[in-house]
């Protein structure tokens, strides 16, 4: 590391802020292997429990528009890392990140806190900030609230991000595999400096040890300078896809686009917007410094991979072509660590499912049912267990099309979020238009859905002993409407529960009497 760096070389203990989303719930398991101590801060610390790093980390309850939380998470802490952004298109949204910048950089500053490293967004040079997209304005205007702080600050500026199950990656992948041809916007003709997610760890790990003297900002980036049609064309040759013809048109605004992604894609419109927003302008590195600091060509092998396996050889940073194969195989292998879609969706319904049987808050709808299963429990909880994605789920098919289509038009995620794994869950995974709220192993699955929805609903699948010594499966669908148009939506789709529920419930035991495991049934 950098001569200059602090002068313990002992561990140092860090809080991670945005453990549950992409970069987040990579960083951590980084900053373990590095010697660290990390603190994770959640405002639902249950979606990190089953993370493979959960063990080895503190994870406390907290928001960082909370003052008081933020105090608390703090204490004893050398180093923070702020990895949170609203992604809404709410009007609000530039203000609350502004606001909660500001309290974790006052906070930072009365518990004493060693630095501040923030992950932004690379803005173009010589490009006015009132030009510049709302988000990417936003992102500008947080590194600078932290820089101005009291605290040292190491604020690391990124443009397109490429990693298996980042929201770019997708976004790239599905574009260039679904249409062979295509007509696009004219942002596919701007030059960008893609970075391998690889490499943004090994920066943020790294930013840790920064001089204290150091407060500024760093661009980061990869090698290649590439324009959106390039990238393209170069997965589409990593991938072994047949040459993409590629056609840009001016007249699609950044609107329609992000439109166009959330039909193609499986990154929703309300996502896609900012991604798409942020290609109006070239977004290139101007500078290189922070291999000042955190050398590209280390000293020992590199220690910070995509995912699970060895380390990857040298070359640092890694060229655009590589950070793709790397990210193609993981998904291949289905070693894909966080996706873009671990993060909360904007909008969507965080209010955990009220436990109490005559529950004060006022109606809750239910469709409840349970069969017999001539299985053990074990196999029908690995039916329950390997739900959705690709494996479907097991009633009705154009039924949960339909309604994904749905959802995808009204600007919701739809059902092509999929499964992070093929056959095992854990909590806060997305799965398709649901969020796994809890799960007990061999026993409960809860989902929660982030549908667009007049209400609140969750999805219950329990495998249970039954009295007479058979397995029992039990199901529960609850909904609490919201106002008027809540109570008339669940009436007008009740006629088909027992098509679409009471179908499930009996392809699924049928499923685990017959051994079928995650096989999508027809």
């Amino acid at each position: 590391m950098h001569a200059g760096g602090t002068q313990d070389t002992g561990g140092l203990r860090c809080l991670v802020t945005g453990a549950s989303g992409y970069i987040g719930g990579r960083l951590v398991p980084e900053l373990l292997e590095a010697g660290h101590q990390v603190r994770c801060l959640a405002r639902t610390p249950g979606k990190l429990r089953d993370h493979p790093w959960a063990p080895d980390a503190e994870v406390v309850k907290g928001d960082v528009t909370d003052p008081a939380s933020v105090a608390a998470a703090m204490e004893g802490v050398d180093v923070a890392y702020y990895l949170v952004h609203s992604l809404g298109t709410g009007s609000e949204f530039e203000e609350k990140d502004r606001r909660a910048a500001q309290i974790f950089a006052e906070q930072a500053h009365t518990a004493g806190i060693r630095r501040i490293v923030y992950l932004g967004g690379l803005t173009p040079h010589g490009v006015p900030e009132h030009e510049l997209s709302r988000h990417l304005r936003s992102r500008a205007q947080v590194g600078r609230i932290f820089l101005d702080a009291p605290v040292p600050a190491t604020v690391l500026r990124a443009a397109v991000i490429i990693g298996s199950g980042s929201a770019s990656f997708e976004m790239l992948r599905y574009l260039t595999e679904r249409l062979p041809a295509m007509v696009t916007p004219s942002w596919v003709r701007t030059r960008i400096q893609p970075i391998g997610v690889r490499d943004v760890l090994r920066y943020l790990v790294g930013s840790a040890r920064m001089p204290a003297e150091v407060n500024r900002t760093f661009d980061i980036g990869g090698p290649d300078v590439v324009t959106y049609r390039e990238m393209m064309r170069r997965y589409a040759a990593v991938a072994k896809l047949r040459r993409r013809l590629i056609v840009p048109v001016p007249m699609l605004t950044p609107r329609l686009s992000s439109l166009w992604v959330g039909i193609v894609t499986p990154v929703p419109a309300s996502i896609a917007r900012p991604l798409t927003e942020s290609l109006r302008h070239e977004v290139v590195c101007h500078e290189h410094d922070i291999a000042q600091y955190v050398p590209d060509v280390p000293d020992g092998p590199p220690d910070v991979s995509d995912g699970p396996g060895q380390p990857l050889p040298l070359p640092l940073p890694l060229p655009f072509d590589e950070a793709l194969a790397l990210a193609l195989r993981r998904v291949r292998e289905a070693q894909v660590v966080t996706r873009w879609s671990s993060a909360a969706v904007p909008g969507a319904p965080s209010d955990p499912l009220p436990t109490d049987p005559e529950w004060a808050g006022g109606s809750l709808y239910k469709d409840e049912r349970q069969l017999a299963v001539d299985a053990p429990r074990e196999a029908l909880w690995r039916v329950i267990e390997s739900i959705g994605g690709d494996n479907g789920w097991y009633s009705f098919p154009l039924a949960w099309a339909v309604r994904g289509w749905l959802d995808r038009f009204v600007g919701g995620v739809g059902l092509r979020r999929g499964r992070r794994d093929a056959e095992r869950l854990r909590a806060g995974d997305s799965l398709d238009f649901w969020r796994v709220e809890e799960i007990e192993p061999g026993h409960l699955l809860r989902l929660r859905a982030e549908m667009r929805l007049p209400g609140l609903a969750w999805l219950e699948m329990y495998a249970e002993e039954g009295g007479d010594g058979r397995t029992r499966y039990r199901q529960r669908a609850l909904f609490h409407p919201r106002g008027l148009s809540g109570h008339a939506y669940w009436w007008s789709v009740a006629p088909f529960h027992s098509i679409v529920f009471g179908g499930m419930a009996r392809n699924i035991t049928q499923a685990a009497a017959k051994g079928m495991g995650a096989r999508k049934k027809a």
